[in-house]
């Protein structure tokens, strides 16, 4: 008599399985949904504004961190104080300087956010 095997054998690994999904998920080209561009258009209306204002904001507080040193460190009170005040009216201008740049940026961007939304909300 022959011996015959009737076995069948399966091997499932569900995280193998996700991880071949991820992989090949990096090397599919890329399609944006109207959902992600929303949201890329949402962040894109702050993003300048904010670039803007931390780069007044930290020119402004190493000028006011120059004046203090002319102050305190090389005896230089008036050049200090002059450098010092417009190194305090640097920092002050950063978060106007956000608000004016990103209310600009969201007034070029909201006819194509208000399609967006008036596609998805259908």
């Amino acid at each position: 008599m022959e011996n015959q095997d009737n076995s069948f054998e399966y091997t499932y690994s569900a995280p193998r399985q996700e991880e071949i999904r991820r992989i090949r998920q990096k090397y599919l080209p890329k399609e944006e949904d109207k959902m992600e561009q929303l949201r890329r258009l949402d962040r894109s209306a702050a993003q300048k504004g904010m670039s803007m204002s931390l780069t007044v904001g930290v020119l402004g507080a190493l000028i006011l961190g120059v004046g203090m040193c002319c102050c305190m460190v090389w005896e230089l009170f008036i050049p200090g104080i002059i450098i010092g005040i417009l190194g305090i009216a640097g920092v002050s201008l950063a978060y106007p300087l956000y608000v004016r740049i990103t209310e600009k940026e969201r007034e070029k961007i909201a006819p194509e956010i208000l399609r967006l939304t008036e596609e998805l909300l259908k």
